[in-house]
């Protein structure tokens, strides 16, 4: 599984980072950073919750 993020979209609102710390990282100049290329199953949950909680649905998972 892979996050796709728009970042035409994305206004790092650090939701995604709060849900899954693992995998996002929002950065002190508001920037959003990936922190894994291939994401483990075990943490398909939580980046489900984070796409949800993404205010600008900029967030998608591609398996």
């Amino acid at each position: 599984m892979k996050v796709v993020v728009d970042f035409d979209l994305c206004e790092a609102n650090a939701l995604c980072m709060d849900e899954c710390p693992e995998v996002f990282r929002v950065e002190e100049d508001d920037t959003l950073t990936i922190l894994m290329d291939a994401i483990p199953e075990a943490l398909r949950a939580k980046c489900e919750s984070a796409v949800r909680l993404c205010p600008r649905q900029a967030i998608s998972l591609k398996d």
